[in-house]
């Protein structure tokens, strides 16, 4: 079995790169390692959607059997606690838009061209560690958000779990070459006024390679 493990930065996934077998680099961002009969690729892409759409397009093709997109995330939900391992089955470009005075316009109601969400129906269980994670939506945006008034705003219009920076360019990659994936993220802060003595970024990080690696001991 092959996969594709893809993450922002390095850090998200470094207890993970030190258990596996095998590493060879090529390039400063894509690593090829094997964990028992595992084939696996990690690439780090970098911050954003843009880096995340590029070189996932660039890297992923069909000899891939499944590709997950690991990370960390903000919650906008209480009842999620920090450190909580999610899967992101249905994401959302949530600025790609237009604004209207005080109202936002999504490319739906502007009846544009486009795709601003895409939703894992197709690959969305691939095997009982994954589905037994909680399945919750997201947006994906280039401002994490840190006022009350814009957090207020797009929680009415969308009503998402969490956010990152990079969940829906990956999704929309693996749509686009039907390739199965994961979005897998843990939740590091809740969405508020930016406050990092409130954050658990080593705890989420902890927990979300934990879960991969049960994840690959039951492929």
């Amino acid at each position: 079995m092959k996969i594709l493990i893809v993450s922002a930065t390095k850090l998200e996934v470094e207890s993970l790169l030190n258990q596996m077998e095998a590493t060879r680099h090529f390039g400063s961002n894509l690593m090829s390692c094997m964990y028992k009969k595992l084939e696996i690729d990690f690439l780090i892409t970098g911050v954003g959607m843009v880096a995340t759409s590029y070189y996932v397009g660039k890297v992923l093709n069909d000899t891939y059997d499944v590709a997950f997109n690991l990370g960390i995330c903000g919650s906008f939900n209480s009842n999620l606690e920090i450190g909580t391992v999610v899967n992101i089955y249905e994401d959302r470009f949530s600025e790609l838009g237009a604004e209207d005075g005080e109202e936002f316009l999504s490319l739906e109601e502007l009846k544009l061209e486009g795709i601003s969400k895409i939703a894992n129906i197709k690959f969305g269980s691939l095997n009982q560690v994954i589905e037994m994670l909680p399945k919750v939506t997201g947006i994906t945006v280039n401002t994490t958000h840190g006022n009350e008034k814009s957090i207020e705003k797009v929680f009415k219009k969308f009503h998402p779990y969490v956010e990152s920076m990079e969940g829906a360019a990956f999704m929309f990659v693996c749509e686009s070459e039907q390739i199965p994936y994961v979005q897998m993220r843990a939740v590091s802060n809740f969405v508020e006024r930016r406050n990092k003595n409130n954050w658990k970024i080593p705890l989420a990080i902890e927990n979300l390679n934990n879960k991969m690696m049960e994840i690959l001991d039951s492929l």
